[in-house]
């Protein structure tokens, strides 16, 4: 046994879920017992885990083992070596469990018919050393010594619940210890790779953090590793980061001591299937029986944690893995295994791969190859399209051809989300000798989108105003795409003033009879810089005529990009269900050809139009997923822009926590004027105003922007105005909010929608004189101008306002209906806050009413909660019981009282109840 110390160390970054789930488990003792499985890859935190739960074991005895694959044939060797401490303590047990145990762990082996008097004496003896004080068990590693240890363990752990006893069992797999509450090892967040990684390397500027996490695919042991190896100049942002961990890392030394011990011919298979990146289980066979092997043969492999055969994919648990493999094989090997894959990918669809195989045996230069590569990376998408234009441009002999290859492969990895890949390519490209001006643009293009999305929007604009310019003379539609890509620049950093530059070479640009694709970026540049500039007479029929463009694209002109366009024009004309529609066309697009780069800002045009539709619920769904996959393809500024949105979206819902961690989140990153920021003001303004803190609220909202310059978030303070507006009147500064609702107005009158001219009559009954017919004129118009079937909550506003107003103008009764309606409303929405405020309007006009009904989230338990979130999202009891560390049994029980509480009796109806 060892001592357990009773220092207190902070959770291991990124794993609070599973600490927490450790210490449940030993705080339990010695009341109640248990056991625990965390299974992941090797690197992500287990052995950590182990010597969390030995910290805050407090007074418990502990007891470590851990399994070790030169023991592995070795039946209960792991065993004894775990309990070989309290081997003294046998004489306690009854026969036959005493002599069975005795005999076992001397090294007679167990007869199959003694195993569970065997597995009852393992429990007997633990039971009776935990009697003296509660005991913390751990084994790290189960899976990887001897399979008899690992099936007694999980026997005991099975039965647990009375006896003073936690056993906290590791393992690469969760095919161990069945029935066991288990928690997989997940690939850390930026968030909690930049914490790992700041404490290691305090300073390191945050963009190299978020590089090196992507690189070391979120597992900490390769941080860990990427941090030792890292120059001063890498730490600093200002040398090319490295592509993998190293090799000679801890993790890379640990996966080569796996390898190390297999045998040849499974070392053989796995440098077949870490050859063959697509994983295809038919590929390997027929491979590996090519090799004079069979698919077996990688038993050992699965065993040592290198590799996963699944029924539909082969997979290494991390590029690592696959590197070490490689790398660990002699070149002639490596050869051999390309040309061998390629032999046996004779399929009329395989093309691309054969060709990559032979490519990576090729030993010089071979200009044929080359070219086939780039013919078969033409008609092919994903990973193996860059991959394949890659390596032509290595086999290429002429430098421009090279880096025009480059140039198009880093075209290809930013399209399908690798931004860093994209750009160490576009590097290469510019290392490779002298490039045609028309490539170089082409590559400035890229270089511009990649500053827009995941650097620098300002340095974005002055790189894609240039590129347009370089490939305006022979591709006037990828200028025209980089000049509309520089305006969303400027009005991402707040320096709309710059957008008429734009428009200027926009215009340049524009022929008569273009096409539609061309003929839609031409109106929607002079559309937005109408609109920027508050002509809505010109900007309404270019921007209509970008929304029915956008609707007729098909085939080749059918593309993401012109789709968001014309979903951009539709927002600015507030046809909200057309933006919407196309939006989501434009999504599904670029789910369909693999172009996520696109899904970020089309799902940020999604959930824009989801909130001026009233669907503020499925707006901050969209946002979710658009910040999901803006993280995911190191999309910082979009994700910015999504984390505002959701800031203001739990804002309007009054859930201040939400809100201010959504704003936490965005963090200091983005610059004072850019849309990140603006939005999370405009968040922290609703906040203000639902606070009564109106003079706060008029302040932020009036900074958005400055009127008449050009400069600040105008197009957000336009849809800040209503709020802008009702802040500015509570607190008697109704200057500040003019200018503003004339800018809204003359925006609101210029379009069709009801919504928009509802808003803007309210915005006047507020700033009207109290009591004035003029003030409730215009909230009466606002009450018939909203939609019936969409905004309820924006309805709902104008009849607490409408009621508050009648009741200051001492009408009680005319006020009471309409802040019952309010209330109501509020009510069935979910929004407690609001639905209070339409409350006390009520007790205020002389009505006696009782505290609003409570949402169902506000009936429930903590615990309770989480469990019915759970129901609603589809989980199965089991797999909450797991995701939980509860016993299925405990689950059922909760979901019995959830049930009773909400008066409900299906899961359905408890999904209608949360939402």
């Amino acid at each position: 046994m060892v001592a357990a110390s009773t220092v207190q160390i902070a959770g291991l970054p990124g794993r609070d879920t599973e600490c927490a789930a450790v210490r449940r488990l030993i705080d339990a003792l010695p009341g109640a017992g248990g056991a625990l499985l965390l299974w992941g890859d090797p690197g992500t935190g287990r052995s950590a885990l182990v010597g969390y739960a030995h910290r805050h074991a407090g007074r418990c005895q502990v007891l470590a083992g851990e399994g070790l694959a030169d023991e592995a044939t070795l039946p209960y060797a792991g065993l004894q070596r775990l309990l070989d401490p309290l081997l003294d303590r046998a004489d306690r047990l009854a026969e036959p469990q005493r002599g069975v145990l005795r005999r076992t762990l001397a090294g007679a082996g167990c007869p199959a018919d003694q195993r569970l008097a065997l597995s009852m004496g393992v429990l007997g003896l633990l039971a009776a050393v935990a009697r003296e004080q509660p005991l913390l068990c751990t084994v790290d590693d189960v899976d990887r010594g001897d399979p008899a240890t690992a099936e007694v363990l999980g026997f005991v752990a099975r039965r647990l619940g009375h006896l003073p006893v936690a056993l906290l069992v590791t393992a690469g797999t969760d095919a161990v210890a069945g029935g066991v509450p288990r928690h997989r090892l997940r690939a850390l967040d930026d968030r909690a790779g930049a914490a790992l990684l700041a404490a290691r390397l305090p300073g390191l500027a945050p963009r190299v953090a978020r590089e090196l996490t992507a690189v070391a695919g979120g597992n900490p042991q390769a941080l860990v590793d990427l941090a030792e190896a890292l120059t001063p100049g890498q730490c600093r942002g200002e040398e090319r980061l490295p592509e993998t961990p190293p090799l000679d890392g801890a993790l890379g030394r640990g996966y080569r001591s796996r390898l190390a011990g297999l045998p040849a011919e499974a070392r053989r298979v796995l440098l077949l299937a870490a050859l063959d990146e697509d994983g295809d289980p038919a590929t390997l066979v027929r491979a590996a029986r090519a090799a004079g092997a069979g698919i077996e043969a990688l038993a050992p492999a699965e065993a040592a944690g290198l590799v996963r055969v699944g029924p539909h994919r082969v997979t290494l648990p991390q590029p690592l893995a696959r590197a070490v493999v490689v790398a660990h094989a002699p070149l002639a090997e490596r050869r051999a295994a390309h040309l061998l894959l390629a032999g046996v990918l004779d399929g009329p669809g395989q093309l691309l791969r054969r060709t990559l195989h032979r490519a990576a045996a090729a030993e010089r230069p071979d200009p044929a190859l080359a070219a086939e590569l780039e013919a078969a990376a033409g008609v092919a998408g994903g990973e193996a399209a860059v991959t394949a234009l890659h390596r032509a441009a290595e086999l290429s002999t002429e430098p421009g051809q090279a880096a025009a290859r480059l140039v198009a492969a880093a075209g290809r990895a930013w399209t399908a989300g690798q931004p860093r890949r994209a750009g160490r390519l576009l590097a290469d490209a510019a290392a490779a000798g002298p490039v045609d001006p028309v490539v170089a643009g082409r590559a400035e293009l890229i270089r511009g989108e990649l500053e827009l999305r995941c650097g620098s929007p300002s340095a974005a604009t002055t790189t894609l105003l240039a590129a347009a310019r370089a490939v305006s003379g022979v591709d006037r539609l990828a200028a025209l795409g980089g000049l509309v890509r520089a305006g969303e620049a400027v009005c991402h950093t707040g320096d709309q003033f710059r957008y008429a530059e734009v428009a200027r070479r926009v215009a340049v640009l524009r022929r008569p009879g273009d096409p539609p694709e061309v003929e839609l970026l031409t109106a929607l540049a002079a559309g937005v810089a109408a609109t920027l500039r508050g002509d809505h007479e010109r900007a309404g029929p270019a921007l209509r005529r970008a929304v029915v463009l956008g609707n007729r694209l098909t085939g080749p002109a059918l593309t993401p990009a012109g789709l968001i366009g014309a979903a951009v024009a539709g927002l600015l004309v507030a046809v909200d269900s057309a933006a919407h529609r196309l939006a989501e066309r434009a999504v599904e697009v670029a789910r369909a050809r693999g172009e996520v780069s696109a899904l970020p800002r089309a799902l940020e045009l999604r959930a824009i139009a989801e909130y001026w539709l009233g669907r503020h619920e499925t707006a901050a769904e969209t946002s979710r997923e658009g910040l999901r996959i803006a993280r995911d393809s190191g999309q910082v500024n979009s994700a910015g822009v999504h984390l505002g949105m959701l800031a203001v979206l739990a804002a309007v819902r009054a859930d201040r926590d939400a809100s201010l961690r959504r704003i936490r989140e965005i963090g200091e990153g983005p610059a004072p004027h850019s849309r990140p920021r603006a939005l999370a003001q405009w968040a922290l303004a609703v906040l203000d105003l639902v606070d009564g803190r109106h003079e706060a609220a008029t302040t932020r909202l009036s900074a958005l922007a400055r009127s008449g310059t050009g400069r600040g978030q105008v197009l957000i303070q336009v849809m800040a105005t209503p709020y802008l507006v009702e802040a500015a009147a509570g607190a008697a500064r109704q200057p500040a909010a003019t200018a503003a609702l004339a800018v809204f107005d003359r925006w609101a009158s210029s379009t069709a929608s009801p919504s928009r001219r509802a808003l803007s009559a309210r915005c006047h009954g507020l700033l009207a004189p109290r009591g004035s017919a003029e003030a409730e004129r215009g909230f009466r118009t606002a009450l018939r101008l909203h939609p019936t079937d969409a905004g309820a909550f924006e309805r709902a506003r104008t009849e607490l306002l409408l009621g508050r107003e009648l009741r200051r103008s001492r009408r009680p009764r005319d006020a009471r209906a309409y802040l019952h309606a309010a209330r109501e409303t509020f009510g069935l929405l979910g929004l407690t806050v609001w639905a209070e405020q339409a409350t006390t309007e009520l007790r205020a006009a002389g009505e006696s009413v009782g505290t609003p009904e409570l949402p169902a989230a506000r009936l429930l338990t903590g615990q309770q909660l989480r469990i019915a979130q759970l129901v609603a999202e589809g989980a199965t009891n089991r797999e909450i019981a797991t995701r939980m560390f509860l016993s299925t049994r405990t689950i059922d029980h909760h979901l019995r009282n959830i049930f009773h509480r909400l008066g409900i009796r299906s899961r359905t109806e408890l999904a209608r109840a949360l939402h």
